[in-house]
């Protein structure tokens, strides 16, 4: 199994500014959650990765590609980058966009991968056409599992059943209300015995342009 990884929450930052800080330290592998990088931006708190001390685990060259991709993506969500360009003619986007779970519909998974008789659905519910520069959705899959190479960082939140993520260095269980974060160029299989059901928040948006 892959060496687990400290993750910054929502409730590290608000502590953090509570206490008069308005910049947090986190090391090389740290995981971010994307609630996090909103309460931070929010509160104008600055996230800030620094290398690890010479006591933590070596990271390696894995590690300093992981550390490219956080400092990337809490960059961008910290309004610090460029925002995805919005589309001509797309509406200008709401100050909150909310969706209502119980109203999305999801349809078949439109690229290949997924087995014989496994059934594949998604729904993108936050999308570049509302102003954000990350992506949002929900996946649902039936027994089995399918390959899939991701070119996007992605973080995703188990809402029901039991969702495999196979790597070469092992397979990770997610049940809900686990989060799991898959860096950009991993290459994974999607499973699950039975049933799952996950939101995906992804960065870049678009991530079914470039899969």
């Amino acid at each position: 199994m892959s060496r687990s990884r400290r993750a910054l929450t929502s409730s590290d930052v608000r502590a953090a500014h509570g206490s008069g800080r308005l910049r947090v330290e986190i090391v090389r592998g740290t995981l971010v959650t994307a609630l996090a990088a909103e309460t931070a931006r929010d509160l104008g708190v600055t996230i800030e990765v620094v290398p690890a001390s010479p006591a933590a685990p070596p990271g390696g060259s894995g590690a300093d590609s992981l550390e490219e991709r956080v400092r990337r993506a809490v960059t961008a969500v910290l309004g610090q980058a460029p925002p995805t360009p919005v589309p001509p003619g797309a509406p200008a986007p709401a100050p909150v966009r909310h969706v209502d779970a119980r109203d999305v519909r999801l349809t078949p998974f439109p690229f290949p991968g997924p087995e014989p008789g496994q059934d594949v659905r998604v729904a993108d519910v936050v999308t570049a056409e509302h102003g954000c520069p990350m992506g949002a959705g929900f996946l649902t899959l039936t027994r089995g599992c399918f390959p899939w190479t991701l070119t996007y960082d992605e973080v995703e939140y188990v809402v029901e059943g039991e969702l495999h993520i196979g790597t070469d260095a092992g397979v990770v269980v997610g049940r809900p209300g686990d989060v799991l974060f898959v860096p950009r160029g991993t290459a994974i299989t999607f499973g699950t015995p039975s049933w799952a059901k996950f939101l995906y928040v992804t960065f870049p948006a678009d991530w079914g342009a470039s899969s």
